[in-house]
């Protein structure tokens, strides 16, 4: 009994025989076996794409078959063909080097297919490395993180208020074969995905929740475009809310509404300065009224800021009882 009879509980019956080619039928369980897929899925990393780090998560049941296919080796017109190459080179040697020479930066990595076969030992770089004219084919990844502004989505948010939101999203390609193999254009996807998720999340808040929980909507942001674009390769490091745009209609309403909160404020500051203003001027009266030598220094002090003026005319109040001393003496 093989070692994958004795440790799988769940999972698949394989029949490898006539199926898959003699790497795979070796690594792939006995006839009639049951193994669970995440165990065959590790094993077939080795053959088919090295540098992912999640196979579980790119290939399923269905795919082992055409995986299994598509690995088999090369048939006699492509052995012929590739022969046939490397004769040329020799032949044409050193003036072949020219074309069987490529370097790749230290940021970037080469994809090889050879003969439409993606090349076993995943992406080559960074440094030289070689090609056969004619027949290989390489595309270049680059691997350092991109950003891309997301265009202004007309969103309808959760109170039924439209909003124009844009956002940056920054990317980088995690795995270059996975990012070449499966998906046509991992960029134009990613930004397509990005407006869609951006849509959605922005779709089940309010119009409060957009304008004052930004980064939380950013972290969803994130979360949701990275698990979307794992399968193709692509890392989403960061994703940022750039603008909130309200329609005009709406700016003012709530610029009246906060103006009219500012005046509000405003009055019932006033208000309550004029309340201990009352008050203090009637704990001055009540001291005054008990004091008449209190009276007559308040009396002076006016006098004084009267004179500060610098007035033509000063009228001096004087007391009654002066007017009435001079009539008796009259």
């Amino acid at each position: 009994m093989s070692r994958f009879q004795k440790e799988s509980n769940l999972g698949y019956n394989f029949k490898p025989t006539g199926l898959f080619s003699p790497k795979l039928s070796r690594i792939l369980p006995q006839k009639g076996a049951v193994s669970s897929f995440p165990r065959v899925a590790k094993k077939i990393r080795t053959y088919c794409y090295p540098e992912s780090d999640d196979y579980e998560k790119v290939f399923h049941y269905s795919d082992l078959k055409y995986l299994a296919n598509t690995n088999e080796g090369p048939g006699l017109c492509a052995l012929l063909i590739t022969c046939f190459s490397y004769l040329i080179i020799i032949i044409t040697f050193p003036v072949s080097l020219l074309f069987c020479v490529k370097v790749v930066q230290e940021y970037e990595r080469a994809v090889i297919f050879r003969l439409g076969r993606l090349m076993k030992g995943g992406a080559k770089g960074p440094g030289i490395f070689f090609i056969i004219p004619c027949i290989d084919t390489y595309c270049k990844v680059d691997l350092r993180t991109v950003s891309f502004d997301v265009p202004p989505q007309e969103i309808l948010s959760k109170d039924s208020v439209t909003v124009a939101v844009d956002a940056v999203v920054y990317y980088r390609i995690s795995n270059a074969t996975i990012a070449v193999s499966n998906v046509e254009d991992y960029g134009h996807s990613t930004r397509l995905l990005a407006a869609t998720t951006l849509r959605n999340v922005l779709g089940t808040r309010n119009l409060s929740e957009i304008l004052s929980e930004r980064e939380s909507i950013s972290h969803v942001m994130q979360s949701s475009l990275d698990e979307a674009t794992d399968p193709w390769g692509v890392k989403v490091e960061r994703v940022e809310i750039k603008d909130v745009r309200l329609p005009v209609q709406l700016q003012r309403a709530m610029a009246a509404e906060a103006e009219a909160a500012r005046e509000a404020r405003a009055k019932v500051i006033a208000a309550e300065g004029e309340q201990r203003a009352s008050r203090a001027l009637k704990e001055a009266a009540e001291v005054i009224a008990d004091s008449p030598s209190a009276l007559q220094l308040r009396y002076l002090q006016t006098l004084n800021s009267i004179a500060a003026e610098k007035n033509s005319t000063i009228v001096f109040p004087l007391p009654m009882e002066l007017f009435r001393g001079m009539q008796k003496v009259m």
